[in-house]
């Protein structure tokens, strides 16, 4: 597959989806009222790369925040990767960033299979 990798901007966080070193990454922040044309990117190079897949994908999400229409577009996303591929999950969140840390608790809850690690990092 192709490797995808867009740049962060004020409202996008950065993303970069490397299907040859199996490796999905999205970090930093994600404020758009309409997140779909920046996460439908990603979620269509899934397609791609389910023809040709690791064993296990490495999904980093790293994200200091989101809105509501970004955690339905991620929800989305992991739903995608759900039925696609097989793939584990990083959650990344600052040290006491306890609201970050219960949203990544809450993705691991409603995926119910999905095998995700937390990682505490310093803060910035």
């Amino acid at each position: 597959m192709e490797r995808i990798k867009i740049q962060a901007s004020k409202e996008t966080p950065f993303a970069l989806f490397d299907g040859n070193k199996g490796v999905l990454k999205i970090q930093g922040r994600s404020t758009l009222e309409d997140p779909r044309n920046f996460y439908n990117e990603i979620i269509d190079g899934i397609d791609e790369y389910k023809k040709n897949p690791k064993e296990v994908l490495e999904v980093t999400i790293d994200l200091e925040y989101f809105n509501t229409p970004s955690a339905l577009m991620i929800l989305h996303l992991f739903r995608k990767l759900k039925k696609a591929v097989n793939f584990k999950t990083i959650w990344v969140y600052e040290k006491d960033d306890e609201d970050m840390q219960q949203a990544g608790e809450d993705f691991e809850d409603l995926l119910k299979t999905v095998p995700f690690e937390f990682k505490e990092k310093e803060k910035e």
